[in-house]
């Protein structure tokens, strides 16, 4: 990458389309190895028990393992996998976080069902930190709902359990290079496939 040319603007409104023929050469094996980087970012939950039983790495494994063995798609286990990579950068909105790497790969349903996990989770310790349990009620009618308590009920909650067979990431890092290769939805879906 390092003998390919580079814009020579300064400002982007002085680009041309050399310019942006120089930067496509860059980006398209960038976002193409997203993957990657999603996997590395995962990594900083390893050894971060956070007060649990398991570390989050651990919990987001036995989510994934447990979706995986259940006979989910691998765009479900994926993001049965990374549906808390939030928690190192957004110990507020982990859920949204995961929800935005997400975002372009992944399906309405899973975009919804990652982006609303913590509130679904929530019934079952929130009563303890002072907030309402039932908080998931404001989204009952909603046609992801079930889908989200299918996630919570059989593969969120029981994965901290440090006995549990759990499937390494090793297993799971060539569904993520996978998922993360092409984006299903982008506005720069186009411009990637181009060139």
């Amino acid at each position: 990458m390092e003998n390919l040319p580079t814009a020579q603007f300064h400002s982007m409104t002085e680009g041309t389309q050399a310019d942006w023929d120089a930067i496509m050469t860059h980006l398209r094996p960038h976002a193409q190895s997203g993957g990657a980087r999603v996997l590395a970012h995962l990594r900083l939950l390893d050894g971060d028990c956070g007060g649990f039983a398991v570390d989050r790495l651990t919990h987001c494994l036995q989510t994934a393992t447990r979706a995986h063995r259940d006979g989910k798609p691998e765009d479900y286990v994926v993001m049965a996998l990374l549906h808390d990579i939030g928690d190192v950068l957004g110990a507020y909105n982990h859920p949204d976080v995961a929800a935005a790497i997400l975002k372009p790969f992944v399906s309405d349903e899973l975009l919804w069902i990652v982006q609303h996990h913590g509130v679904f989770q929530g019934y079952n310790f929130f009563q303890f930190i002072g907030l309402d349990r039932n908080m998931r009620d404001q989204f009952a009618g909603h046609e992801h709902y079930a889908a989200t308590q299918e996630f919570i009920d059989k593969y969120d909650c029981p994965a901290f359990d440090p006995e549990y067979d759990t499937l390494p990431l090793s297993f799971f890092e060539p569904m993520v290079m996978r998922l993360f290769e092409y984006p299903r939805a982008s506005i720069y879906k186009r411009a990637m496939a181009e060139g």
